[in-house]
């Protein structure tokens, strides 16, 4: 794993304070509220609560499809079939490396890079591509493709932040976060960003309890380096 895998929970956990400070300056507000609350019918109601709650059962459905297809690759990609997603094979990875792309679950996209994914994938000219999970091979590492199936399984539920476009400003910003690039952020940009920080922090934090839940939490850390994952 290179530096920016190796520490990714730290520069996540920098890159969200920054944004908040960035968005707090760009609305002109000195003391955040850390819970955005609002009555109805006579009750207090958090919108935080409500997010982790939503999260909390999203992840509990997604863990019992894991389970039903006992946590193998081959049985999970049937089951992503099923879900209309198409998923294909390549012969080398360098061929996804071309467009910044790596093995796994690949959003939608649109150009360029939609042209080269299905000439790549499908052998067909379209300049837009729906979601899509392009591999080498069957033979996948089950913490890696878990960490893509949390974020396929997150996308299909439309989850803010799992997208095209707050993904292609998360690659951007995790290697160049200077501040003329954080200038250049329109403030819709900086909240699709704060939301593909947010969730991708879920999904590695899901693996790896994940991880710890099924080989135990001394073993847990040593399989996610392993794994060759984006986390």
């Amino acid at each position: 794993m290179d530096f920016i895998k190796k520490l990714l929970y730290s520069i996540l956990s920098v890159q969200e304070k920054f944004l908040r400070f960035r968005l707090q300056r760009t609305l002109g507000t000195n003391k955040p509220t850390k819970h955005k609350k609002f009555y109805g019918n006579g009750y207090l109601l958090s919108l935080d609560s409500l997010a982790e709650q939503e999260k909390a059962k999203l992840e509990e459905e997604l863990t019992l499809i894991l389970r039903t297809h006992e946590f193998n690759p081959l049985k999970i990609i049937e089951y992503i079939k099923k879900q209309n997603t198409k998923v294909f094979y390549i012969n080398n990875i360098k061929n996804l490396h071309v467009i910044g792309e790596n093995e796994g679950f690949i959003y939608p996209q649109k150009g360029f890079k939609a042209l080269y994914l299905s000439l790549l994938t499908e052998n067909k000219v379209q300049f837009n591509t729906q979601e899509m999970f392009v591999l080498t091979s069957e033979n996948i590492n089950k913490y890696y493709f878990i960490y893509h199936f949390y974020n396929w399984f997150t996308f299909k539920n439309n989850i803010a932040g799992i997208d095209s476009e707050s993904q292609c400003l998360l690659n951007k910003y995790l290697f160049n976060n200077s501040d003329e690039e954080i200038n250049k952020l329109q403030l819709a940009d900086i909240y699709k960003l704060k939301d593909a920080i947010k969730q991708d922090k879920a999904a590695i934090e899901f693996v790896f309890k994940l991880c710890q839940q099924t080989d135990g939490a001394k073993n847990a850390l040593n399989k996610l380096k392993d794994s060759g994952t984006n986390i």
